[in-house]
């Protein structure tokens, strides 16, 4: 006979209980903390395109290493040097809402996700908003959703 324990499915059930309560909490502490995405790995906000030429060329251009520059914890990339300079002397000028995370889902949903297109963007107001996907930049582009509550539930998402 054999000493090998057989699991029931009352600890398979135990250990799923478990590690969703894990997840929740960890994603629970990490999130309030999310001032920048910078995906799921690493530390390059907004999956190292350059914020500034949102701004100065109308393009969703992806920086270069050599023209990194860290703030809040993260490292933005730029894709020249008069870009990197522009965004250091005035960060909050050139950086996404909502740390670069999803600005339709924090104003829909009420949560933050990492899961960005930099290519889905808009600039309302002067400032730069990224998205999940072109689809659902149309929201924000066609004023389909309220930036007043992305604000809110941005500002509750930070809070906790």
């Amino acid at each position: 006979m054999s000493n090998v324990r057989r699991a029931s499915l009352a600890d398979f059930t135990a250990l799923c209980v478990g590690f969703v309560l894990s997840a929740t909490l960890i994603g629970s502490a990490t999130l309030a903390k999310d001032v920048v995405n910078t995906g799921y790995f690493g530390d390059i906000a907004i999956q190292g395109y350059d914020p500034v030429a949102y701004f100065t060329k109308g393009a969703a251009e992806q920086g270069k290493k050599e023209f990194t520059h860290e703030w809040l914890g993260a490292k933005w990339q730029f894709i020249n040097l008069q870009h990197k300079k522009l965004f250091s002397e005035a960060p909050h000028k050139y950086a996404p809402q909502y740390g670069g995370h999803c600005a339709t889902g924090l104003a829909i949903h009420g949560n933050l996700t990492k899961d960005i297109d930099p290519e889905a963007w808009a600039i309302v107001d002067g400032k730069l908003y990224l998205n999940y996907s072109k689809e659902t930049n149309k929201l924000l582009t066609g004023d389909v959703i309220s930036l007043e509550k992305a604000d809110a539930n941005w500002r509750k998402a930070q809070s906790q």
